[in-house]
């Protein structure tokens, strides 16, 4: 119960859960991982000991071993969801740049996920990923797996209503941080297109529609070298209340 509980993170929590690892490594790593996870469980000065303690002398039986495995799973796919649900914002926003700036024709494949994406969102999305990494994100999850034993049964997880609803105002706050990061190009692709419009109706030789692509796009460089910095505090910042929103859903 304690390996399967741990095994979500390895299918949907970024770095763990990135289709460049083979399955064989991530099951192996799950392995490793319960064997040490496991004897700390059993510490008597820790609450999950008292709830391991009950499953270890009723046991479960084969009608209830089913629905209490998918429980536990359920436990860490909701955590590893919810971490990468930053990295999928930068992403996000990223794309919506990408289609402005008139290269989102271009994409190529993000070997963090194995999707196709644009230049600009796959960039995003590995700079949100070295960000997570630098700052300890993938400790910071284990840390709320773990600790989610002391609070949450095993088998005892029925908060299901409260895991929708997490998701549901999660996924509204990462709508919010793509239009964060992809604001400023916005409203910079909104004030060209006007000037390029007065352009058009006083100089009608020119050809707008070419000039106008190039425009934009060095406007998106300049946009990329100036805002990158504000991308990044932007994904920080979410990243950090979105832990911290998960590790105080399951009382840790």
């Amino acid at each position: 119960m304690v390996m399967f509980r741990l095994s979500g993170i390895f299918i949907l929590a970024p770095m763990l859960g990135s289709t460049t690892i083979p399955r064989i490594v991530k099951v192996m790593l799950v392995f490793s991982l319960t064997f040490c996870v496991y004897p700390l469980l059993l510490n008597p000065d820790q609450p999950s000991a008292a709830m391991l303690g009950v499953v270890i002398d009723h046991g479960l039986s084969l009608w209830t071993l089913i629905p209490h495995i998918a429980m536990e799973l359920m436990v860490g796919l909701v955590i590893g969801y919810c971490a990468s649900l930053p990295l999928i914002g930068m992403q996000f926003g990223g794309d919506v740049i990408d289609k402005q700036i008139g290269i989102g024709f271009a994409d190529i494949v993000n070997p963090e996920s194995g999707e196709q994406s644009g230049v600009i969102a796959n960039s995003f999305f590995m700079m949100g990923l070295a960000i997570f990494a630098i700052l300890g994100g993938h400790r910071i999850m284990l840390d709320i797996l773990v600790g989610s034993f002391n609070t949450v049964p095993i088998g005892g997880f029925n908060n299901f209503e409260g895991v929708v609803a997490l998701v549901q105002g999660m996924l509204s706050v990462i709508f919010q941080m793509a239009f964060r990061i992809a604001a400023p190009l916005l409203c910079l692709i909104f004030l060209q297109t006007v000037a390029l419009g007065f352009i058009a109706r006083t100089v009608p030789q020119l050809n707008i529609m070419s000039v106008g692509f190039t425009i934009r796009i060095l406007n998106g460089v300049l946009f990329l070298i100036a805002f990158i910095s504000v991308a990044a505090y932007v994904y920080i910042d979410e990243m950090n209340r979105l832990l911290e929103v998960i590790a105080n859903f399951f009382g840790v």
